[in-house]
């Protein structure tokens, strides 16, 4: 099995990747390839979710952290509390998943813009290499750029 086989797996860097729902199989290989955290931005719908991730990734000895993000409905409060958990894992290899990989590579994409030194267009590109924003997810996006733009401080993460 490789990393490739989650559904939209994509690695950002050495240290960062986005990724559909994995298996409790595919935890297990995120692990062997040295991630030590997993962020969580899908539902707790069991159509879409392992029956306890939380404790699937604990028994590997990874860092979790569940922020249920509503497709439709993002808010800007689930990006501050994101930026937040990532800037606390600064220096980890995390993984950033949801359901398909939509969540994840839109907030991944914010996060590279805030922190890690991204064009605007290197940003877009993340998220529309998966999927095209709608009008709900554009006006998101604009309003997590408008709101963040004093909280600009870089994190390297070559």
């Amino acid at each position: 099995m490789a990393l490739a086989d989650i559904r939209n797996f994509q690695a950002i860097n050495e240290r960062l990747g986005t990724a559909g729902q994995p298996t409790e199989a595919q935890l297990g290989e995120i692990a062997a390839h040295g991630y030590a955290a997993v962020v969580n931005l899908g539902l707790l719908d069991p159509r879409y979710c392992l029956p306890d991730e939380a404790a699937s990734v604990a028994s590997l000895g990874l860092a979790y952290r569940h922020i249920p993000v509503k497709f439709d409905v993002p808010t800007f409060e689930d990006f501050q509390t994101f930026v937040a958990t990532m800037d606390g894992w600064q220096g980890k290899k995390v993984l950033v998943h949801c359901a398909a990989n939509y969540r994840a590579s839109t907030f991944v994409a914010l996060y590279g813009e805030l922190r890690l030194g991204w064009t605007r267009e290197r940003a877009d590109a993340l998220t529309q290499k998966l999927w095209s924003p709608n009008e709900i997810r554009q006006a998101f996006i604009a309003r997590c750029r408008e709101e963040s733009v004093e909280q600009r401080p870089r994190w390297d993460q070559r």
